[in-house]
């Protein structure tokens, strides 16, 4: 399957199940750029393909995916790397940067994995390497609507789901080298995840809820 016939069938799909409402995509540079968005469901990457009309995008996407007839057949059509969830999977890293070192817009989700809770869970701090790494600027996308549980039962009453991206303003990591590497690297993780967290409604925000970042943002975002 050829890169836009996968965006033409998946925008195409989409607008049949489901309302898809984009917000914020104005802040995404059109050249290099790390997007950083939660995950809730299986349509994730999806809906990310429907928002961004661009063919430079690098994905990363579970391995146990790769032998699915549809998301393995979505995952080779955009040549996406294939990502160990359950261990630091340094060969995808080296993968993912250096397909970014040619440019591209990189997709990843800091959490690794699809949140049992439908709201944010700790993030990894492979985003704040590879952003630092890249020189990328990272745009924090915050998705709604995607839960596999809602998709579901809106898909059995013939209902579409209400789905929302909303897209943060870009920002630059910076890591320093030596002492101290770690912990920025954490810092980095937090801010990163506190900014997706105060684009996203109060219960989405799960173990970020009173994280005292996401509350200096939430105050400056009211101002």
């Amino acid at each position: 399957m050829k890169y836009r016939t996968l965006r033409s069938f998946i925008r195409f799909v989409m607008n049949i199940i489901a309302d898809v409402e984009l917000v914020g995509m104005e802040h995404i540079p059109q050249g290099n750029v790390l997007i950083a968005a939660n995950h809730l469901g299986r349509l994730d990457t999806a809906v990310l393909l429907y928002a961004f009309d661009r063919e430079d995008i690098i994905i990363a996407i579970a391995e146990k995916y790769k032998n699915h007839p549809l998301f393995g057949a979505m995952g080779r059509a955009v040549d996406a790397v294939w990502l160990n969830r359950f261990e630091a999977d340094f060969s995808a890293l080296r993968e993912i940067l250096a397909r970014m070192q040619k440019g591209g817009l990189m997709v990843i989700a800091p959490e690794g994995t699809r949140s049992k809770t439908e709201a944010l869970q700790q993030g990894k701090m492979g985003v704040a390497f590879l952003a630092s790494k890249s020189g990328y600027p990272v745009v924090p996308v915050a998705l709604t609507g995607t839960e596999d549980r809602g998709i579901v039962k809106n898909l059995i009453r013939f209902r579409r789901s209400k789905i929302r991206a909303v897209a943060g303003e870009p920002f630059y990591i910076e890591i320093p080298k030596g002492r101290g590497r770690e912990q920025a690297m954490r810092d980095a993780t937090e801010e990163i995840m506190c900014r997706i967290a105060a684009a996203l409604p109060e219960k989405y925000r799960g173990v970020y809820s009173d994280h005292p970042r996401l509350k200096e943002l939430l105050t400056l975002k009211n101002n």
